[in-house]
């Protein structure tokens, strides 16, 4: 019997269960302007999998300090890691990372896509207009570390099936303190 993802020469592949794949989408820049800090952007497509959380850190980690954006790492290990984890929690389906540079400036976007269209706080109002949780609250703490370590954030609705995906993207940018030296 071949491997799953094979098949013998002549007949079509058989699929393999959407649940155990995971799909890398990169756009490396040219050599000659390595490392770029104009033009990158990373897409990591998850299942719904509790290992996706993890699986989308190291694959943070690895692209920031590829681009010598490691002092951005943890910060936007621990934001990424509430976004995916949020998205495998309150959803059914696949969620996506997708990492960019900051055009003109020394930072990263870290958006997630999900298939829930409800956008949570702070994401849904102005960063001004956080509302404090109940200190008996058992959840909404997580989404709190945005508005503190965040440098801006955001959201946009996916309509009903907008280029094959509904749902939502939440985003959040970090950009080093001001006062950092950028190597």
């Amino acid at each position: 019997m071949p491997p799953p993802g094979t098949a013998p020469k002549g007949e079509p592949t058989p699929a393999l269960p959407e649940t155990s794949m995971v799909t890398v989408t990169v756009s490396p820049p040219e050599p000659s302007n390595w490392p770029s800090p104009e033009v990158w952007s990373y897409a990591l497509n998850l299942p719904h999998d509790p290992r996706a959380p993890r699986i989308a850190r190291r694959t943070l980690r690895a692209v920031l300090s590829a681009y010598r954006l490691d002092q951005l790492a943890d910060t936007a290990e621990l934001l990424a890691s509430e976004l995916v984890t949020n998205a495998f929690r309150h959803t059914q389906g696949p969620s996506a990372l997708r990492l960019r540079n900051l055009e003109g400036a020394y930072g990263v976007r870290v958006g997630v896509w999900d298939t829930n269209p409800h956008i949570p706080p702070p994401f849904d109002s102005p960063p001004t207009a956080l509302r404090p949780l109940p200190p008996t609250s058992e959840t909404g703490r997580g989404l709190h570390l945005v508005r503190q370590w965040a440098t801006t954030w955001g959201a946009y609705p996916l309509g009903d099936e907008l280029f094959g995906k509904r749902g939502k993207v939440l985003w959040v940018e970090l950009t080093p303190p001001a006062d950092t030296h950028v190597l």
